[in-house]
C-alpha cells in the first residue's frame, strides 16, 4: 500500500524522513538497546533528548531567555482551564472569539472568573476574523486571550489584536511553526502539537517566567500549576516521552530545510495552488474573507451536500483522504499543514478539475 495524501486536521500528516528515522530507531535508539517507548525518563538518553528539542524549539522560534518552554499533556483543551486557573488574578479575562475552540476556552473560563466576549465572529459562522485593533478591553482583565488560526473554520490573525498592554494569549495549534512569530508579544503561547509538530498526546507551552507563580486560584491542582512543571523542567511526572522524541525530530527537520522563513515561503505557496483554483472555479468556493485565509486548513464547498459528499468519496479513492469537512460546518476541508508535500495540493487541485469536469 502506498502512502495516500492525507488533509487530516489532526492528527494530521508527519514528514515522511521523521517517520523512516523513527522506524529505523523504534528497537534500538542510539545504541541504548531498546526504543524511546521504554527508557525512563530520568535517564541520561532522555535527558539529552527533551533538553535538545527545548534548546532546537528555541532557536527556531527566537524564544527569549525569560520564556520557559514546557512540554505538557491534556491537550490545548487543558489548557482552557489552566490558563485562568494560572493568570485570573483579579478573576477578569477578555476572550475574542473567533471559532470552535475559542469559544469553548471562553465558555471554560467563565468556571473560574468572569469572561468577557470582546469581539466574534459567529454572526457569520466565524468565516473572518473581526477589527481588533480598537477592543473594549476591560481595565482590571488579567489577559486578552485569542485562538490564532481557527483549524475547523479556516481564519487566521494577519495581526495580533491591541491588548492595550494587557498579556496577551494564544492558542496556536493549528499554525505552530507555520511561520515566524515574535514571541515577545505574548504572555502565553501555546499549541496541541498533534497537527503541525508531533503525535497527538503532547501540548507545548512557552510561557513568560513572570507569570509562573504561586499565586494561582484556590483548589487549582498541583498538576495544573505552571510552576509545578516550569520548577521541574517538564519532569515533574513521566512526560509523553515518545510524543516529545517525535516533536524533537521534527525541530530538526525544520532547521534542516532552513527554518520557520523557509517553512512560511514553502506554506504561502501551497496555500496559494488551493486558494487560486478556489478563486477560478465555477463549481467549487472558499467560505472565509479572502484577506483573513489560513495558510493552514482550507474549508470549500460546492454547495451541494449531495456533491460534497460525493467529492469526498471519489478524493478518498483516489488517495486524498480526510478531506471531510469538520461535523459542525460541513463540506470540505483541506489541511496542509508543514509536512503537506507541495505535490500533494497540486494533485489535488487536478483531481478537483477533473470533478469539475465530470460534475458541471
Amino acid at each position: 500500500m502506498s502512502r495516500v495524501y492525507n488533509f487530516s486536521a489532526g492528527p494530521a500528516v508527519l514528514p515522511e524522513e521523521v517517520l523512516k528515522e523513527a522506524a529505523d530507531e523504534m528497537l534500538d535508539y542510539q545504541g541504548t538497546g531498546m526504543s524511546v517507548m521504554e527508557m525512563s525518563h530520568r535517564s541520561k538518553a532522555y535527558d539529552d533528548i527533551i533538553k535538545t528539542a527545548e534548546k532546537d524549539l528555541r532557536e527556531l522560534m527566537n524564544i527569549p531567555d525569560n520564556y520557559k518552554v514546557l512540554f505538557l499533556q491534556g491537550g490545548a483543551s487543558q489548557q482552557f482551564a489552566m490558563i485562568p486557573m494560572n493568570l485570573m488574578k483579579n478573576k477578569v479575562a477578555d476572550y475574542i472569539v473567533t471559532g470552535q475552540w475559542a469559544k469553548k476556552a471562553w465558555q471554560e473560563a467563565s468556571k473560574y472568573g468572569k469572561a468577557n466576549k470582546i469581539a466574534s465572529s459567529e454572526d457569520k459562522t466565524f468565516s473572518y476574523i473581526p477589527d481588533c485593533s480598537d477592543l473594549p478591553i476591560s481595565e482590571d482583565a488579567d489577559y486578552v486571550y485569542i485562538c490564532e488560526n481557527n483549524t475547523i473554520y479556516g481564519t487566521k490573525f494577519k495581526e495580533l489584536p491591541n491588548t492595550k498592554g494587557k498579556t496577551l494569549v494564544a492558542d496556536i495549534s493549528s499554525c505552530f511553526l507555520s511561520e515566524p512569530i515574535d514571541v515577545t508579544k505574548y504572555g502565553i503561547i501555546y499549541g496541541g502539537v498533534q497537527k503541525n509538530v508531533g503525535p497527538a498526546g503532547v501540548v507545548i507551552v512557552i510561557i513568560r517566567e513572570d507569570l509562573i507563580t504561586e499565586d494561582v486560584l484556590p483548589g487549582t491542582p498541583t498538576m495544573l500549576k505552571y510552576k509545578t512543571h516550569a520548577d521541574a523542567d517538564s519532569l515533574y511526572n513521566t512526560p509523553p516521552a515518545y510524543g516529545i522524541y517525535i516533536c524533537g525530530k521534527v525541530f530538526k527537520w525544520l532547521k534542516k530545510i532552513g527554518g520557520l522563513e523557509t517553512m512560511k515561503k514553502l506554506n504561502e505557496e501551497k496555500a496559494k495552488i488551493l486558494y487560486d483554483f478556489l478563486d477560478s472555479s465555477k463549481l467549487f468556493k472558499g467560505t472565509v474573507e479572502p484577506k483573513d485565509r489560513s495558510l493552514m486548513n482550507v474549508p470549500f464547498v460546492t454547495g451541494s451536500d449531495e456533491l460534497d459528499a460525493k467529492f469526498v468519496a471519489e478524493a478518498a479513492k483516489a488517495g486524498f483522504v480526510n478531506l471531510k469537512g469538520h461535523r459542525t460546518v460541513g463540506g470540505m476541508r483541506a489541511s496542509i499543514y508543514n509536512a503537506m508535500p507541495k505535490a500533494g495540493v497540486e494533485k489535488l487541485v487536478e483531481f478537483m478539475k477533473k470533478f469539475e469536469e465530470e460534475n458541471q
